[in-house]
């Protein structure tokens, strides 16, 4: 694919490009929407990686390129950025959180429900880690019942790993969600509707807590630890044949694909409400969701303090 390159914010954008390319991809241009960078920043970025063009405007970038990754992280722009590369029939990649409003999530269902070819998300979704154990013979390995999943950091930009990496070996249908309070971290207890449940601990620590899982199966337990060093390349080679039409099929459905962000948004509703149970079902679209503007200044003033 031609693919063009929106928003700089993070360090996903450096340590993607070379991973791309190996894969066979090019890499034509980048716009930058300024949130966390200066001006002059997406110039040098691109000279520094041998990138052609820095576009001026998003409506210049859809003509030129087959796909877009947007990496903005302000979630609350992703859907109007990714909005004229899906109205131009172009693929799209959104990076993590995909959203962070029931309002967005819904809208980009749509899209893809009526045939545009969009996916993302974290890379703790698609890890060699929770694939290689999900595909050891179930009778071997046993079907999971019971799962404590987490990380550090914050709670939604960092905190969507653990979400995803849970669903990665759980699957989808979650059903409901309730905080069970906020020691260092806050816990989260999460259940399927086949009665399926989980615990996440997720939020700031004192010290670096790796991405973890332990699965509880009736054939015994086992503990995940996925290494980061692989996690870009095993979304990339995931959701690239897709995006790129060599294959029909989705690596993952949607409605799947979207069920970390569901349940990171029900979690909230859960200790905003008195630590209540929230079924994902009853998110209502006037529900505030997580803030992507606020996080994108914070995040600008670490990077430029």
């Amino acid at each position: 694919m031609k693919i063009g390159i929106v928003d700089l914010d993070t360090s996903h954008p450096q340590n993607w490009i070379p991973i791309l390319r190996d894969l066979g991809h090019e890499i034509v241009g980048v716009w930058d929407g300024g949130a966390v960078h200066p001006a002059e920043y997406a110039g040098s970025f691109a000279r520094e990686r041998e990138i052609p063009r820095v576009y001026s405007s998003l409506s210049e970038m859809v003509s030129e390129v087959d796909g877009a990754i947007i990496h903005g992280c302000d979630w609350d722009t992703h859907l109007e950025k990714a909005r004229p590369f899906v109205e131009a029939g172009r693929a799209v990649l959104i990076d993590k959180p995909i959203a962070g409003c029931l309002r967005d999530l819904k809208q980009m269902l749509a899209w893809s429900r009526e045939g545009a070819r969009i996916s993302g998300g974290s890379s703790l979704r698609f890890c060699t880690e929770a694939r290689e154990w999900l595909a050891q013979p179930v009778e071997e390995r046993g079907e999971p019942h019971t799962a404590l999943c987490g990380c550090g950091t914050d709670e939604f930009n960092y905190g969507i790993h653990a979400y995803s990496l849970l669903c990665a070996v759980m699957g989808p249908g979650i059903e409901s969600v309730r905080h069970l309070g906020a020691g260092t971290q806050r816990r989260i207890q999460v259940r399927w509707n086949d009665e399926r449940t989980a615990y996440l601990t997720i939020g700031g620590a004192v010290g670096y807590i790796p991405f973890y899982i332990t699965i509880v199966t009736a054939k015994g337990v086992s503990h995940l630890k996925p290494d980061a060093a692989k996690l870009y390349r095993a979304l990339l080679e995931s959701v690239l044949p897709y995006l790129s039409g060599e294959t029909a099929a989705p690596p993952l459905p949607f409605d799947a694909l979207i069920e970390p962000e569901l349940c990171a948004l029900a979690a909230r509703q859960s200790w905003l409400h008195g630590d209540r149970e929230i079924r994902i079902a009853d998110l209502r679209e006037s529900d505030a969701g997580y803030d992507g503007a606020e996080f994108a200044v914070g995040y600008r003033k670490m990077r430029y303090p």
